[in-house]
């Protein structure tokens, strides 16, 4: 029940001590501002690591070739070991967990023109399922398909960036026209675009493998493949060891020759950062729960104060009859109540900080500092919770005062 007189008498002792009860208000704002902040800033940094991930599936494996570093049954290093068609069947076969795979036909200074327009860029024959991998986004029409494959296709997609160079005519319509590749004919099937547009990742345009090998002379050469795996990070770690020793066994090198044959585990270091952040992040709940506890002593002190101030008056109640529970009551009310208003002021202004830095920063490594919403909540329990806390001990020293005893206080 609503009790208007114990408010009145909580807020004329508060206006009694203006300044102690801001010193004691203010190293609570502060402990919840510092947390905010530092969970938000923790955020950016995890967002702007999730950024570097997002130009490819999180759970991909990625294989390139290069020269032999190490000696290898007889054999010298400094041989070249290059991938084919074969290679990549035999992955297709021994790999169980594979989700989506492709292997990839780079073609670097590719020509495209229509009309009186061209352009400079890079060509890649892929399987379809490269879409999955690189996390493309078909806007019309589609991508490489199986027919395209077997049936040798010169079919092309196009970003939409290439889409606005070549054809100038935005009404144009531009699936099921020809572009010139490198003096060869190809029909645009479909147009594509990704969200991350780092490293010029819209200047590229995708064939079918098939008929990139055959009609710019690639034989059987592919220069890397990737897949995805449907399964934990140990279990990639597994695929990458299994695949790495199959293509070691076939072209006959160490199997621990890096150089020969690179690799990059999504899964595996995405994983590794996603522990470190976690770790960050109990660091920071951790460090900002102590700066709250700080400020949560001074405010049980500050309650103790209060108390000791204030025995004559509560002897005076008890001795008219009010109950141990009505005294334990004014206090914890107090406390909360410095506690929680203290603590939303720092929460609203490390909320306000992060939102007005967030749109200033542009950076790869950090990018929108925030604090959602069950940040928010926990932080809110935290202060309940903690002005209970400051509270309970002054308040349970109050109840515990005999009239007769506070009576003689002076």
């Amino acid at each position: 029940m609503f009790d208007l007189d114990k408010w009145q008498e909580i807020f004329s002792t508060i206006r009694k001590n203006k300044m102690r009860t801001f010193l004691t208000g203010f190293s609570v704002a502060w402990g919840i501002f510092m947390l905010i902040i530092l969970l938000g800033s923790g955020r950016g940094l995890q967002n702007g690591v999730e950024k570097q991930f997002a130009s490819s599936a999180t759970n991909a494996i990625w294989f390139w070739t290069g020269q032999t570093s190490m000696p290898y049954r007889g054999l010298q290093p400094g041989r070249f070991i290059r991938l084919k068609n074969e290679d990549w069947d035999l992955v297709e076969n021994k790999v169980d967990k594979m989700e989506y795979g492709s292997p990839r036909y780079e073609m670097w200074n590719t020509t495209l023109s229509y009309k009186n327009q061209s352009s400079a860029l890079r060509a890649r024959g892929v399987y379809p399922d490269f879409m999955k991998i690189e996390k493309l986004e078909i806007t019309e029409g589609r991508f490489v398909n199986a027919l395209d494959i077997k049936e040798y296709r010169k079919s092309v997609i196009i970003s939409t960036s290439i889409k606005e160079t070549l054809f100038k005519d935005p009404e144009e319509e531009v699936l099921g026209k020809y572009i010139i590749i490198n003096s060869v004919p190809f029909k645009v099937v479909g147009i594509y675009t990704k969200e991350d547009t780092r490293n010029d990742n819209l200047r590229v345009v995708y064939l079918p493998i098939s008929t990139a090998q055959r009609v710019f002379g690639g034989a059987n050469r592919i220069h890397q493949f990737a897949l995805t795996v449907d399964g934990s990070g140990k279990e990639s770690v597994e695929v990458e060891k299994q695949i790495r020793a199959e293509i070691s066994r076939v072209h006959r090198f160490d199997v621990s020759d890096k150089r020969a044959l690179g690799s990059w585990n999504s899964l595996e270091q995405y994983t590794r950062f996603q522990q470190l952040f976690a770790g960050i992040r109990i660091f920071i709940w951790i460090i900002g729960i102590g700066t709250i506890i700080a400020g949560i002593v001074g405010v049980s002190n500050i309650m103790m104060i209060v108390v000791k101030d204030r025995t004559r008056e509560i002897g005076i109640r008890k001795s008219m009859g009010a109950t141990p529970l009505s005294i334990v009551s004014l206090i914890l009310q107090e406390s909360v109540l410095i506690t929680a208003f203290a603590g939303y002021i720092g929460l609203v202004l490390g909320v306000g900080l992060l939102e007005l830095i967030s749109g200033q920063i542009n950076t790869e490594f950090f990018v929108n500092p925030e604090a959602d919403f069950m940040t928010a909540v926990s932080a809110t329990l935290v202060l309940v919770v903690s002005g209970a806390l400051a509270g309970f001990i002054p308040a349970r020293r109050a109840a515990a005062i005999k009239p007769i005893e506070a009576l003689r206080d002076e």
